[in-house]
């Protein structure tokens, strides 16, 4: 397997603009990649990714390289949900754990909530969180009430169950 990028290696090819969070060129690498010209594609996955020498990375990832000089141990979390805005005041290095409690709601979500569903057998609003289930409510509002509640005291982030917003 190939080595990784250094910070050495990566800030001689790259220039990062952490109020951006936008990676260009320093210098001209052929016809696809010219000095001053902004690196990385977004990907269908709502990521942008850099090829450095044949190798793709992600540019979350890369942020925290040059930032810090290594990568980070584990996860790389978006704290605003958007995948692409990779400021560095965005992005915090988290567990496994950690990312899956800054979930932002699902666009197919029909209760409006993460953690709250319609429970058909009940005729009953459900809270559901990490697959376990906190009861059934006759009012949706007594539903949320109590995800939230979870989700605070299980130590979610503050964005846990926000719909993404182009402006965070």
């Amino acid at each position: 397997m190939d080595a990784q990028i250094n910070q050495e290696q990566l800030k001689e090819l790259l220039h990062y603009d952490p109020e951006t969070g936008v990676f260009k060129w320093k210098n001209t690498l052929g016809s696809r990649a010219k000095a001053g010209d902004v690196a990385g594609t977004l990907n269908g996955n709502g990521y942008i990714y850099i090829k450095i020498r044949q190798k793709l990375y992600r540019a979350h990832r890369l942020v925290w390289l040059y930032t810090h000089g290594k990568f980070p141990e584990n996860h790389i979390d978006h704290i605003n949900g958007l995948r692409d805005d990779n400021r560095i005041i965005n992005l915090r290095a988290v567990t496994q754990t950690e990312n899956n409690r800054n979930q932002f709601i699902p666009t197919n979500n029909t209760s409006g909530h993460i953690g709250v569903g319609w429970d058909t057998e009940k005729n009953r609003w459900k809270v559901q969180i990490a697959r376990v289930s906190y009861g059934r409510f006759k009012s949706k509002g007594d539903a949320v009430a109590k995800a939230k509640k979870v989700y605070k005291e299980l130590g979610f982030h503050e964005n846990h169950g926000k719909r993404v917003t182009a402006n965070g």
